[in-house]
C-alpha cells in the first residue's frame, strides 16, 4: 500500500477504482483545505519547472481557481485584479530583469 496524503483532482478517486484498487480518501476543509491547496500548487509548479509541460500550467490554474474559490473571490473578480495590475504595473512581455537600483 502507497501513501500519498495529497490533495487530487475530484475524479481521480473513481479512476483509480475503475483501475481495480481503492483509493482511501478524506475531505479537507477551511484552514486544511487551504494548506492542502498552497503544497498542490508547489507541487504543480515544481512539476512544470522540471517538465516544461502545458499541463501543468493547466494544473497550476486549476489550483489557482480552487484556491480563490475557496476564499470566496469570482474568477471574474480575480481577473480583474490581475488586469488593474496589468494596467498599473505591466505585465511580464517584455522580460525585462531589475538588475539593481542607484539611489541618487
Amino acid at each position: 500500500m502507497k501513501e500519498h496524503n495529497k490533495l487530487v483532482r475530484d475524479k481521480i478517486p473513481d479512476i483509480i477504482k475503475k483501475s481495480g484498487k481503492q483509493a482511501i480518501v478524506t475531505k479537507a476543509r477551511g484552514e486544511k483545505l487551504i494548506s492542502f491547496l498552497n503544497s498542490k500548487l508547489k507541487e504543480e509548479l515544481a512539476e512544470y519547472e522540471q517538465s516544461g509541460a502545458i499541463e501543468e500550467l493547466a494544473d497550476i490554474v486549476e489550483v489557482v481557481y480552487a484556491i480563490l474559490q475557496h476564499k470566496g473571490i469570482s474568477q471574474e473578480e480575480f481577473n480583474k485584479i490581475r488586469q488593474e495590475k496589468n494596467l498599473n504595473r505591466g505585465a511580464f512581455k517584455k522580460g525585462l530583469i531589475l538588475k539593481r537600483v542607484i539611489e541618487e
